[in-house]
């Protein structure tokens, strides 16, 4: 497999002349994540190389995705929470739903200022778990906040965000782990149909677990 040098090897194919080249055998795939570089590539970098669209906002949810499989409840951040592209790599190889929710995610930033990590995540997460949901009036109701009443966690959810994301609580305002246990805790609350009016986290709060409860939303759209 070519790891190397596609570009030189099209620009000869198109000259239509005859050039020596060097051909290394033998090296191994993890050499591509530094080489031409002169510095290691970011895993922005190697998921855009792959192929992969939005590489920066993909890259960051994969990340968050193996922290919190493997470590939810440590910080998300500092040398702990790095991973190798080659890591990277093997997790959206797992994981290739991710592609779709960090589109999701994209969405719902847009709409009230989540991190797309943390929307990706609940999103991939909550619907992989409980697929007898219908999420899409949780999702419209989230980006639109159309109709929805006082005490309907998806309002509670995007209220709490727009405030952080406008600096009127002392939280930080991009920080995708708390950004994730505020969105699971509030899909809780949706799913289960328990008002929300107040959404916040204590000292020492555990993430979340996926509810099982298996009754019907009570919010519906616009109710």
């Amino acid at each position: 497999m070519l790891i190397d040098g596609q570009h030189r090897l099209a620009a000869i194919i198109k000259a239509g002349v005859p050039v020596k080249s060097a051909v290394t055998r033998g090296v191994a795939s993890s050499a591509f994540t530094v080489m031409d570089t002169g510095r290691k590539r970011s895993g922005r970098d190697a998921l855009a190389l792959a192929g992969e669209e939005n590489s920066v906002h993909l890259a960051a949810a994969l990340r968050g995705l193996h922290m919190y499989l493997t470590a939810p409840e440590s910080a998300w951040s500092g040398q702990s929470s790095v991973i190798s592209n080659d890591q990277l790599l093997a997790v959206l190889g797992e994981h290739p739903g991710m592609r779709e929710a960090v589109k999701r995610g994209v969405a719902m930033n847009k709409g009230f200022r989540i991190t797309v990590t943390a929307a990706a995540i609940g999103w991939y997460t909550t619907t992989g778990a409980r697929p007898d949901i219908e999420q899409q009036p949780w999702l419209d109701g989230l980006v639109t906040g159309a109709g929805l009443r006082v005490g309907d966690p998806r309002l509670t959810l995007r209220n709490t965000l727009l405030s952080l994301a406008a600096g009127k609580a002392h939280r930080k305002r991009d920080d995708s782990r708390e950004h994730l246990l505020y969105y699971l805790k509030s899909w809780n609350a949706w799913v289960e149909g328990r008002d929300m009016k107040l959404l916040r986290r204590s000292p020492g709060e555990k993430m979340p677990r996926i509810s099982r409860y298996t009754a019907p939303p009570r919010f519906a759209e616009g109710a």
